[in-house]
């Protein structure tokens, strides 16, 4: 377990190490990666009119060790902003010594202070081993995913 391990926002200070982790996060899902994507992501957790964060895991040393961005998202059945957590990574040779848990409990503590009853997110059916950590931490909905490609 990495006893010392820290989960803050992403700060400007990070950026070549969350783009070590991004690109490692695009290659395990087998998503083409560049720099006009890393760019673009990028901006989008430092403008102040975007609800989109980002939280880093470090070591005591300031090595970053997982990454997660999540945003806010409209529910309109509910009549609320709810948390959906888009990309959630941890580097291979921590996992499993509970640096995604404490990042999940940080992202807890930004639901709460954004007054989200919830945060969704989804993730690929073969990817096992994140499946069995979320149903220990989380619920498993029953919906079903789709995707309307528009090009």
């Amino acid at each position: 377990m990495q006893s010392s391990v820290t989960v803050a926002p992403l700060n400007v200070e990070d950026r070549e190490q969350w783009e070590a982790l991004y690109k490692n996060y695009a290659h395990f899902y087998e998503v083409p990666m560049n720099q006009a994507i890393l760019n673009t992501v990028w901006s989008w957790v430092f403008d102040e009119n975007n609800q989109f964060f980002a939280l880093v895991a470090k070591d005591d040393q300031g090595r970053a060790l997982g990454l997660m961005h999540f945003r806010e998202m409209p529910s309109p059945l509910r009549g609320t902003s709810v948390g959906f957590l888009d990309d959630l990574y941890v580097d291979s040779s921590v996992r499993g010594e509970g640096v995604v848990e404490q990042l999940f409990s940080a992202l807890t503590t930004s639901a709460k202070e954004h007054s989200w009853p919830h945060v969704r997110w989804i993730t690929a059916e073969n990817n096992y081993r994140a499946r069995a950590v979320y149903d220990k931490l989380a619920s498993k909905t029953h919906w079903k995913t789709y995707q309307l490609l528009c090009d």
